[in-house]
Parts: structure tokens; C-alpha cells; sequence
């Protein structure tokens, strides 16, 4: 008889959004149009990555997605791999004029606060007749189907007027946040040649005004391509440049509505930018149809987004969690945007606004969900009543955040974990409205996503730790990396591993219940013994502890293929790393793990290098550890606290 303890669910759906979640009705409506009957999501996953044509046709007629000429072919494949895949050839369609045909005196298009503003709401006619300006003067400068449109701006919402004039005339969108370095805003834009660049002339964060009108004045000059630059007033700075066009008089501008220009399925609808920490970033382009058809799948039947929700994701405008959040918006959710920084004026500032705000999705990054619960955040359940779900994204979310989120936050709330990235601008697991949520595990793979763990021979395994690989292709997969000749780099980047199939680089365990647990990046991977650690594992056990603020661990190989591995703490206010500490590590480690978790090495540090995207820098330290020049291979502009190298140079 097994002594096993079976975990028990921290939270199970109830009777009510098991039989009206969105999913649900799908699966009613399969079998209603098509006699397809699943007896489980899991049935329903099963299919949908093995007759993907069936699967996402299914999807574009179940959204009444609106075509300007008819498909001929759902898919067409290359003849090796997944690069040149094809999807609905001869579709012509517009992910703007979706958007818009929510328009509705019922509710509001978008809620926006920020540090400098309080709560306001913009209703989808003022968001409509903004856009229809924006519209016509893009095409009166002669922005034409295929030019780049970039911005160097925050998350507010004239960011979001500009992207849906850009899409609505067949344009392709690209933005930086405004606290991004010159390097690395030229690094990015310069490989696109924007031929429009929308700027505001300052940002606040953390109760500090940064006025960047000279900067965007020398950035302008930095970019030859940019023929016409829209500065937004949006600290009333006093120098904008006379040759900057003002997004003010582009509002007076005589329209007539928008005519939403068409464009073929795998037209590029924006570039994202990976995060260039180590080389250039890379310019990740997306398709319009790609992005249109897994956002509606994404939010609506994994997130269970519904007309009339509030949708709110914490994130700035150069991560990818901004375009995956405009996506609820298809669906029908006002959407809910902050400007500022998240524990500013206090830590409970981005609660209060889902309170304020009525929000009925509320999303950050695990980062922001672990800090709020190392600071003793706690809120009353009644302050959120229309709370539905909790998302988090970025890096591993612990088991104990996830009960603590249910402890102190709201104890009937869906948890969403989710795991994808800028390389598909959405989700490969995620959320299930009728599956539990176990406390550390992702609920599922979602659909149409044929993600497997691969053990060291390419083999699939199951409760075991192994290579997060993606073995069939999808929509939203990039069209190709911009100026990536003979797709080198788009290769390199997810197929040199595997041919022909999609190496991510995340560790991850499906379990018996065919949840999904991520131990953090492979390329960062611990590997002692010959056993491979993940390090959110060590993150786990080692942040535990009441003196350690956070931490970073590192693994370096030896000439005779051993390795040590070396962990950097940052601890509490006056604490210092005593031998006590250091064996109080080592026993945590070794007693919650494994003597194998237990570091080489321990060593205090003031900070952990971050990408912007708040993403620890497992990778460049290592290199930086084993001797290289980080000069030669790190760009300071894509750190959060570059001051925080230091320590380890």
C-alpha cells in the first residue's frame, strides 16, 4: 500500500463556472457543430494538437473571425520543420477592426491611473474618434501597409490609440518603455527603420519626473529613417521640439470614421525584442492573424474573459504582457492599465486600484505577488469582491505564494500561472476555469500547444525534469526575426537543439495529473552529479528564510566535468552572512531538496542584477563568473539596476 500523501487542491471550480465558462461552451458548441464529445480537458488538449487543422478552423469560426476574402488552406507546411509554416493562405483580416467592433455605450473601452492621475475612464467612442485622428494622419504622412510605426512611450492611453491606428492601416507597431537607455532603444528600432516615432516628453516612477524631450530630440537624430516624430504631452514639459509634430493637433484632425485596411494572415502585426542582456536583441515579428487567433483563444478560453470584465496585467510598454493584455479587449473586458511603479506611494497601491477599478482579472508578474507577500501585504476579501482571477507570468511562482495568495489575499480567487514568452507573445501552459489548482503547478498545457518534457536522449517523460520543447507548430510562432537572413538566427534560437522541433530553454515536469511544473531556464540549469536542479528550486527553499531578501545561483562547469555552484544572497536591512546563516542555508536547502541543492559557495551581495523585464540574470553573471569581458557581450541599457554587476565583476 503507497504511504504517498496526495496534494490536495488549493482551489477547485465551482458548479457554476464549470458548466459557463467560456471553455465549456466551446466544448458544447463542438459537439453541437461538429459531433466532437471530450469527457475532459485533457481529451479536449489531446486533439487539439493532433488534428491542429480541425482545431484552429474550429477556433476561427467559433470567434466569427472576420475575413475581408476566404482562406483557401488552414495549414501548409514546409517540407522540413516549422519555419515557413502557413496558416489560412489568402485571409485577409485586421486585428484593430476587431477590437473595435466591441465599441459599446455599456461600458468603458479603458480605465487608466497612474502616479500623476487619479481613476479614468475612456469610453469606446472618444477611444474610436481618437483613433480614426491617428488614422488619418498616418495615412496623410504616407504610412503605408508594412512601414514601421515605433514608440517610445509609457502605458497609458494614447499608447494604445497609436497601436490601433498603426494595426488599423496596416502598419507595423513596435514600442520601447520610456526608461529604457538610448543604446538599447537604438539597438532595437535601428533594425526595423520605424518610419513614425510617437514619444512622450516625460514619465514619472517612484514619485520622481523624468522630463526625455532632449533625449527623444538626439534619439530622433539617431534613427535616419524616422521621417515624421508625435511628442505627447504628458508631464507639460515645457521644451518639446518646434519640428515635433504635437499628438494634440493630431486629434483636431477632419476624419471621416476609420476604414480598417486588410491585410494577409501572416502580415507582421508588431516586432517584440528579446532581451538583448547578452547580444543584440533579436527582432521577433509576429503575424496580425497569428497573434488575432491565439489571443482569442488564450483569454477567452483559458482565462475565461468575458464582455463587460475589467482586464488589468501589470507590465510596461517593452514587454510582451502589454500586447497579450490589449488581446482582452478582442473579447470584449475594459481594460484596466497603470502607469507608475507598483509599491509606490505604498505597497499596496496596485491592490487598492483593483478595488477602486472593479477588477475582474488581475495580473503581474511572480516577482511583484513575492515581494507583495515579503512585505506582509494582506487585504481583506470583501475589498475585492470582483475579483475572478489572479495571474502571474515572468519566472516561477512559488507553492508558497500561491498559498499565500489564497491565505491573504482572496481564498475563492482562480490562480492563473502562466508560462509562454516574447517568442509567441502568448502562453504555452496556463490556466484551466474546470481543472484544480495545486499549489506551485501550472493547471495545463493549453490548447493547441504540443508542449513535452525531453529527457537528455529527445524522449518524452512524464514526473520528470526535462527540456521544454513545443513538437507542432502555432499561429502565433514568429513569422521570422526582422533582417534574419536565411533564418539563422530564428534557427539557432529554438531548433538547434532538436531539428525540427521547438526548444524553449525551460525546465519542466508534466505530472500523473498532467499539470505543469517549471523549475526555471535550462540554459541556466544546476547540474550536480548529473542531476539537474532547477533553480526556482533554490529561490524556493532559500528566500524562505526571514533574513534573506533574495538571491541568484549559478553553476560553473570544471575542465574534469565536475562544477560547484555558487549562491549570492541578499539579506535584510543591517543582517550580514554569518556562519550561522550560511549553514541555516545549507540545512534548508539539504533537509526541503537534497544534499545536491546545497550550494559550494554562499556569498552576500546588495542587489540581483534584473532584466527590465524583471527576470533574474542567471546567465550573463555566470559568463561573467567564468572570466569574460561583460563589456563585450552585456548591454547595460537592458538592466533593471546595472549598479548590481558590479558586485560580481
Amino acid at each position: 500500500m503507497s504511504t504517498d500523501v496526495q496534494p490536495q487542491p488549493l482551489w477547485k471550480p465551482g458548479k457554476n463556472l464549470m458548466e459557463q465558462s467560456n471553455l465549456r461552451k466551446f466544448m458544447n458548441w463542438l459537439f453541437v457543430k461538429k459531433g466532437l464529445y471530450f469527457r475532459s480537458y485533457h481529451d479536449l488538449w489531446e486533439w487539439s494538437v493532433t488534428d491542429l487543422e480541425d482545431f484552429w478552423e474550429s477556433l476561427w469560426h467559433y470567434f466569427n473571425i472576420k475575413s475581408h476574402d476566404l482562406y483557401l488552406q488552414v495549414l501548409q507546411k514546409p517540407q522540413h520543420g516549422m519555419i515557413g509554416t502557413k496558416w489560412f493562405t489568402r485571409s485577409k483580416v485586421n486585428y484593430a477592426e476587431h477590437i473595435l467592433r466591441n465599441k459599446t455605450k455599456d461600458r468603458p473601452a479603458i480605465i487608466f491611473q497612474s502616479e500623476q492621475t487619479a481613476l479614468t475612464e475612456i469610453s469606446w467612442e472618444t477611444l474610436e474618434s481618437e483613433v480614426a485622428a491617428v488614422v488619418a494622419w498616418l495615412r496623410q504622412r504616407g504610412v503605408k501597409p508594412g512601414d514601421r510605426v515605433a514608440a517610445i512611450m509609457p502605458n497609458i492611453p494614447q499608447t494604445i490609440v497609436a497601436f490601433l491606428a498603426t494595426n488599423a492601416v496596416g502598419a507595423v507597431w513596435s514600442s520601447c518603455s520610456p526608461d529604457f537607455g538610448k543604446t538599447a532603444i537604438i539597438d532595437r528600432f535601428l533594425q526595423i527603420e520605424p518610419k513614425v516615432l510617437f514619444v512622450v516628453d516625460g514619465y514619472s516612477y517612484n514619485g520622481k519626473t523624468f522630463d526625455i524631450t532632449s533625449f527623444a530630440h538626439d534619439l530622433s537624430y539617431s534613427l535616419p529613417s524616422v521621417k515624421d516624430v508625435v511628442m505627447i504631452s504628458y508631464i507639460n514639459s515645457p521644451s518639446r521640439p518646434e519640428r515635433f509634430t504635437s499628438w494634440e493637433d493630431i486629434l483636431h484632425l477632419l476624419n471621416f470614421g476609420i476604414e480598417f485596411t486588410p491585410v494577409p494572415f501572416d502580415h507582421p502585426i508588431w516586432v517584440l525584442y528579446s532581451s538583448g542582456t547578452t547580444a543584440k536583441p533579436k527582432a521577433i515579428t509576429h503575424s496580425v492573424g497569428g497573434c488575432l487567433l491565439e489571443h482569442y483563444k488564450a483569454l477567452t478560453l483559458h482565462q475565461n474573459v468575458k464582455p463587460g470584465d475589467r482586464y488589468f496585467w501589470y507590465s510596461t510598454t517593452g514587454w510582451m504582457m502589454w500586447n497579450y493584455a490589449l488581446g482582452s479587449m478582442l473579447c470584449g473586458a475594459t481594460l484596466v492599465i497603470y502607469d507608475g511603479a507598483p509599491a509606490y506611494p505604498s505597497s499596496q497601491v496596485l491592490w487598492s486600484l483593483a478595488e477602486n477599478a472593479k477588477i475582474t482579472h488581475f495580473g503581474s508578474g511572480a516577482a511583484y505577488f513575492i515581494s507583495s507577500m515579503k512585505s506582509g501585504v494582506s487585504i481583506t476579501s470583501e475589498r475585492l469582491n470582483s475579483l475572478e482571477t489572479i495571474g502571474s507570468t515572468g519566472s516561477p511562482l512559488t507553492p508558497e505564494a500561491y498559498e499565500w495568495i489564497y491565505r491573504h489575499i482572496k481564498k475563492d480567487v482562480w490562480l492563473i500561472s502562466l508560462s509562454g514568452g516574447t517568442d509567441v507573445c502568448t502562453a504555452f501552459v496556463g490556466g484551466c476555469p474546470i481543472l484544480p489548482v495545486y499549489a506551485g503547478e501550472i493547471q495545463c498545457r493549453m490548447l493547441g500547444c504540443k508542449v513535452e518534457a525531453f529527457d537528455e536522449d529527445g524522449r518524452p517523460v512524464e514526473d520528470e525534469l526535462g527540456e521544454m520543447v513545443i513538437t507542432q507548430p502555432m499561429p502565433s510562432m514568429p513569422i521570422y526575426f526582422w533582417n534574419d537572413k536565411d533564418e539563422v538566427k530564428y534557427e539557432e534560437s529554438y531548433f538547434s537543439t532538436y531539428p525540427n522541433i521547438w526548444r524553449h530553454g525551460d525546465w519542466i515536469k508534466t505530472t500523473s495529473r498532467k499539470s505543469v511544473v517549471i523549475s526555471g531556464r535550462s540554459d541556466s540549469t544546476l547540474n550536480r552529479g548529473g542531476v539537474r536542479i532547477g533553480t526556482a528550486e533554490i529561490y524556493r527553499a532559500v528566500e524562505s528564510i526571514p533574513d534573506v531578501k533574495d538571491s541568484l545561483a549559478v553553476y560553473l562547469e570544471k575542465a574534469d566535468g565536475g562544477g560547484t555552484i555558487s549562491l549570492f544572497v541578499v539579506l535584510a536591512k543591517d543582517k550580514k552572512l554569518s556562519d550561522e546563516l550560511k549553514n541555516n542555508i545549507k540545512e534548508v536547502l539539504r533537509s526541503q531538496y537534497s544534499p545536491r541543492h546545497v550550494p559550494d559557495t554562499i556569498e552576500q551581495v546588495n542587489d540581483i542584477p534584473y532584466t527590465v523585464n524583471g527576470k533574474k540574470m542567471e546567465t550573463p553573471v555566470k559568463r561573467i563568473l567564468m572570466g569574460q569581458d561583460p563589456a563585450k557581450y552585456i548591454n547595460l541599457d537592458t538592466i533593471r539596476n546595472p549598479e548590481s554587476l558590479k558586485a560580481f565583476i
